[in-house]
């Protein structure tokens, strides 16, 4: 065990808690060091398909929200790789997922904070301070920035399927070479679906003989990326967001589900434009089966694998057939094992995800002096964004602030465009009053 505990220890090393090691970077009087039991950064590695894009602005990078003169930055990244003038040439619609992938690691390969390899296997609180065990390391802690991920979420139906017939888009990269004359179904009528249906339609020397895109959604929706519904993704809807009684906000995050889980119109023109090709210029199309308002109920292994599914159109019982079963079915939220200790001190919701206050710091019955800061948790507590990258610089100035005790990141802004609540309606009122005064 260390001599002296860390002001911070980091649970896991993926693009939030590199924000949040990113900015302390700058902040010479807080000792603190992130693990992750990975040998080296690697984001979504089976997600890494050719040509697909963020659906978020290069500017909502690991630092430039709190602090845009980091040598942390997007740019910063393109200017020490000597990109700079190729990127802005290429013109990128949305930046490539590789891209942004590299900037990451780029910057995880560079900061001293953050340890690789190093897996922590159980965390205690003991005489004031969380102690935490691992591979080769013990160390101690006054707070910690819970920052795993979320787990792949598999549907109860799809335990009857093995490895070699299902695998979730988390793994597609590394399994799709499985496809070639089969007949595949993708599950899912997200982003992340629509990506790997786009791949197959591409697929020449290796295609599949059959593609079915089956999703729960009554068509395939795009992505609501419209300036006022990216309104959504402001700290000012954040801090509104979080005063509302939590029924009224899990009502509102299910209303809210296209804002932040659609497929992003680019990709959607481009499978339709590659459906036009399969079916007007090639010799011998592609039997593609767009199968939307479809829910997949069962599954069994008659004919390969007979997929049973309910049709929300006309609330028919239809049966589909696949080889390969490819979940599109997103992820779900899970406390690390090294919590097991104190889980129990932890106050979670109906969803298993902790209660979180205003500065992303979990609900438990510790001292208010030891914070267990959640990153990636707040979907219920903080609104869409929180999964998303979108805010991940300023949430993690707000983590800094909280941590350091004092104003390290300005996060203040001027009051909202729209008016949530009447206290944004009196900020906003204010600001003219001044404006023309």
């Amino acid at each position: 065990m260390t001599g002296h505990p860390l002001d911070l220890a980091g649970i896991g090393v993926g693009p939030f808690n590199l924000s949040l090691a990113a900015l302390l970077d700058a902040v010479d009087d807080l000792d603190v060091r992130f693990f992750d039991r990975n040998p080296t950064f690697d984001w979504h590695p089976g997600m890494m398909l050719p040509d697909v894009a963020l659906q978020t602005s290069f500017l909502k990078d690991l630092v430039t929200a709190a602090n845009p003169t980091s040598p942390w930055s997007f740019m910063a990244y393109l200017v020490a790789q000597k990109r700079f003038y190729e990127f802005l040439n290429a013109e990128f619609e949305a930046v490539p997922r590789r891209e942004f992938a590299q900037y990451l690691a780029f910057v995880a390969a560079r900061l001293p904070s953050l340890h690789f390899g190093t897996e922590i296997h159980d965390i205690r609180f003991e005489g004031g301070a969380f102690r935490l065990s691992g591979d080769r390391t013990r160390v101690s802690a006054r707070n910690l920035a819970l920052g795993v991920g979320l787990q792949p979420n598999r549907p109860a139906f799809a335990e009857k399927l093995g490895e070699r017939d299902c695998f979730h888009t988390a793994q597609a990269a590394f399994a799709l070479d499985r496809v070639a004359g089969k007949r595949v179904a993708v599950i899912g009528g997200g982003q992340s679906g629509a990506e790997i249906v786009l791949h197959l339609l591409g697929l020449t020397d290796r295609a599949p003989a059959q593609v079915d895109w089956i999703s729960r959604r009554p068509n395939f929706q795009p992505l609501d990326a419209t300036p006022f519904t990216n309104e959504l993704f402001t700290p000012h809807y954040v801090e509104s967001f979080h005063g509302l009684p939590e029924p009224r906000r899990r009502s509102t995050v299910a209303r809210q589900k296209l804002a932040g889980d659609g497929v992003s119109a680019s990709t959607l023109q481009a499978i339709y434009r590659r459906l036009y090709a399969l079916r007007h210029f090639e010799g011998d199309p592609l039997p593609v089966g767009l199968l939307p308002y479809r829910e997949v109920l069962d599954v069994d292994r008659a004919g390969g694998c007979r997929l049973v599914m309910r049709n929300g159109f006309d609330g028919r019982i239809e049966v589909s057939h696949a080889d390969v079963v490819v979940l599109a079915t997103g992820y779900r939220y899970a406390l690390p094992p090294c919590l097991s200790a104190i889980r129990d001190r932890l106050a979670l919701d109906a969803s298993g995800r902790p209660q979180i206050g205003p500065d992303f710091s979990a609900d438990w019955d510790g001292p208010k002096g030891n914070r267990i800061f959640a990153l990636n948790a707040g979907l219920v507590s903080h609104g869409i964004a929180e999964p998303q990258l979108s805010l991940m610089a300023w949430r993690s100035a707000v983590i800094v602030n909280a941590l350091a005790g004092r104003t390290v990141f300005d996060t203040d802004l001027l009051p909202s465009l729209v008016a949530w609540s009447k206290t944004d309606l009196g900020q906003t009122a204010r600001r003219a009053d001044r404006v023309e005064d």
